[in-house]
Order: C-alpha cells, then structure tokens, then sequence
C-alpha cells in the first residue's frame, strides 16, 4: 500500500514539474512575441502577404 501510494507521489511531482516547464515556453513565446513594434510587426505581415499572393498567381 505504501508503494503505491509513493508512486502517486511521483506522479504527480512529474505531471506538476511539466505544468511549471510548459508555463515557462509558454511565458518565453508571448516575451518574444511581444517584442516587436508595430512597425516590425506590419512589414513581416505586407511581406508574408507579398508571398503568398505570389505563390497563388
């Protein structure tokens, strides 16, 4: 019973430690997502723009 009841433990230290890491990426992405200005941010937009319309021509 108390083997059992250990390997909950575990399970659920490992399933929190996933939650924190996944907290972190997620965290991370909206930093660097977040760093462009406007501008930066308008011009990757009129360029992505520029290539896909070339590709459906």
């Amino acid at each position: 019973m108390r083997r059992r009841m250990r390997w909950w433990k575990v399970l659920g230290l490992a399933g929190l430690a996933g939650v924190a890491a996944t907290g972190v990426v997620v965290a991370r992405a909206e930093r660097r997502r977040r760093a462009y200005t406007p501008e930066e941010i308008r011009d990757r937009l009129r360029e992505r723009h520029a290539q896909a319309t070339r590709r459906s021509s």
